[in-house]
């Protein structure tokens, strides 16, 4: 039987660091603050705002709410955006994406001021995750696998990783990121020929495709570490990740449990990077 790397575990031990780090911050008198920006009313961007406002309470961190129409002009969120970066009352700004089709995605990344990007949006915070440097914030579901990873004492130096997925989300950052673990990183994608045999080599596994229960056992092997990144749904409306994880949990050796698993842990992460940034404004 594997063993479940459960979440909750790891988001304890960084809330209870962050909790620290909060109250030395106000202390000094810098309350740490998030900017959400929100476009309609999405049930995902719903659900994930819940879990940060819930773990922002916790911490202590203020969170700011920009809750606007989903047919918004390009022109009034760059104002918005603009606005955030000039409120330096705000440490860190998550933009919920995919924006809607009339916005230009690309030129509001890049309009967001570096320092304020708590979730890999901008050029700038991607290549110092490309370049293994500290500038910028790492995509925080992407920090968050390496995060369940170290927490449960995985060893990653000299690991053979693949990584299932190759979005800027989190396929590529995290493989990036296993790298400068000095993992050995392969990434497969939907060209990727024989994927479940790439697969099957690896000592962990992260699976970031989003698709459902993707990841059988002709995948794994007995000494696999698996990271489910995928939220999806599955034909009996039940939540379920890129793994079939009744068929795939008694052939490896551990795996993380959709939900209960990585999500939890990234809005703590989310919760770290608005207290990092706000510790900077102190230096």
């Amino acid at each position: 039987m594997a063993k479940v790397l459960l979440g909750k575990e790891v988001a304890d031990v960084l809330t209870e660091e962050l909790i620290e780090r909060v109250a030395k911050l106000k202390d000094n008198g810098v309350e740490p603050t998030l900017a959400i920006v929100r476009l309609g009313a999405e049930a995902d961007d719903l659900s994930y705002e819940r879990g940060a406002l819930k773990r922002a309470e916790r911490v202590g961190v203020k969170v700011n709410v920009h809750e606007l129409a989903r047919d918004l002009s390009q022109e009034d969120l760059e104002q918005v955006i603009l606005d955030i970066n000039a409120d330096d009352s705000v440490h860190g700004c998550l933009v919920f994406r995919p924006l809607p089709q009339q916005i230009d995605e690309e030129k509001i990344g890049a309009m967001l001021a570096s320092k304020k990007d708590i979730d890999g949006f901008t050029d700038g915070s991607l290549a110092g995750v490309f370049k293994g440097e500290d500038s910028g914030f790492a995509p925080c579901t992407a920090e968050a696998a390496i995060a369940i990873l170290k927490h449960y004492n995985v060893e990653l130096s000299g690991a053979r990783a693949v990584v299932l997925g190759r979005s800027l989300v989190i396929g590529k950052p995290v493989a990036m990121m296993l790298l400068q673990e000095n993992s050995t990183v392969t990434i497969c994608h939907s060209r990727t020929k024989d994927i479940a045999a790439v697969a099957k080599d690896a000592g962990v596994l992260i699976a970031a495709v989003g698709q459902a229960k993707m990841v059988t056992p002709d995948f794994v092997n007995p000494e696999q570490v698996i990271i489910d990144v995928g939220i999806n749904v599955d034909d009996e409306g039940k939540l379920t990740g890129d793994v079939d994880y009744d068929a795939v949990e008694p052939e490896v050796k551990a795996l993380t449990p959709v939900p209960r698993g990585v999500g939890s842990v990234t809005t703590s992460i989310l919760m770290k990077h608005v207290v990092e940034a706000a510790e900077r404004t102190l230096n």
